[in-house]
């Protein structure tokens, strides 16, 4: 059953592009419902806040999946929530305008387009070709995990976390600390706190998946190449996860690029994510 959701939901996630299909716009109407009953700003205040504000959404499909007796419409509610989880209509955009710069030889554009996506997604300084492994990781192939193992309500929740850990409202008051009175400066350390513990609690979670997608990179690519990188990363529990997975999948598509080349590499790992999504 989990094989047919996920071959549908990915035949289906790229044609269905309307808003109505899209993660945010549910993550949004959940955010601005609880802004008009006040309850938002206490959600950030605590970690309790934040945990409620994950889990009640995925008790709601978990109960409604719950009470769904009926097999193929079990299905089907399943793989309706797999197609809202999946993917990123804005990075797939920045994508390919990334590439159509890149094609004209503007190099300033293409950084701008780098940049723009390192800061909406709140990532850390990476190569763009990285960049974009580590959101198809994101976006697809988690997202696919914790939908194999915990269902509809696992993928739910993995993708409410890292939507919340994009959120400019976390990253972004860090600045503002200076402009803030006493009473607001402490209150936004608890909210710089309680995102912390989402990152962590993110980093936790993806310790695991991220060793076994860099596995299947291996599988796809050249696995002689990066075997020894995936050993020295494996019981290497402080280094990010997204570095590991930068560092496995640069291995398992090495190629001689130039440094002024700046779509070759890109695309190449590219494809290289497609064909792990695929295995």
């Amino acid at each position: 059953m989990s094989l047919i959701s996920l071959l549908i939901a990915l035949a289906a996630e790229r044609s269905l592009s309307a808003s109505s299909w899209q993660f945010k716009t549910y993550y949004q109407y959940w955010s601005n419902w609880l802004l008009k009953k006040d309850l938002l700003t206490k959600c950030w205040q605590s970690q309790v806040g934040v945990l409620s504000f994950i889990f009640i959404p995925v008790l709601c499909v978990y109960g409604l999946l719950l009470v769904v007796d009926d097999g193929l419409l079990h299905l089907v509610l399943s793989t309706l929530v797999l197609i809202v989880c999946f993917g990123s209509v804005a990075t797939r955009q920045t994508y390919k305008h990334y590439l159509q710069a890149a094609f004209r030889g503007e190099l300033t554009t293409c950084q701008f387009y780098h940049s723009q996506l390192s800061q909406d997604k709140n990532l850390p300084k990476m190569a763009f070709g990285e960049t974009l492994i580590w959101l198809n990781y994101r976006y697809y192939i988690a997202i696919m995990l914790f939908f194999v193992f915990f269902g509809a309500p696992g993928a739910v929740f993995y993708r409410l976390l890292t939507t919340l850990i994009e959120q400019p409202e976390w990253h972004n008051k860090a600045d503002e600390g200076e402009a803030l009175t006493e009473q607001e400066s402490v209150v936004v350390q608890v909210e710089q706190n309680t995102y912390q513990s989402c990152q962590r609690l993110l980093f936790w979670l993806d310790c695991l998946p991220v060793r076994l997608v860099s596995f299947a990179y291996m599988l796809v690519g050249h696995f002689s190449n990066a075997l020894a990188v995936w050993l020295e990363n494996l019981f290497d529990i402080n280094k990010a996860p997204h570095f590991i997975l930068a560092e496995v999948a640069h291995k398992s598509e090495d190629k001689m690029i130039a440094v002024e080349d700046c779509t070759t590499q890109t695309c190449a790992l590219v494809q290289l994510a497609k064909r792990t999504v695929l295995l």
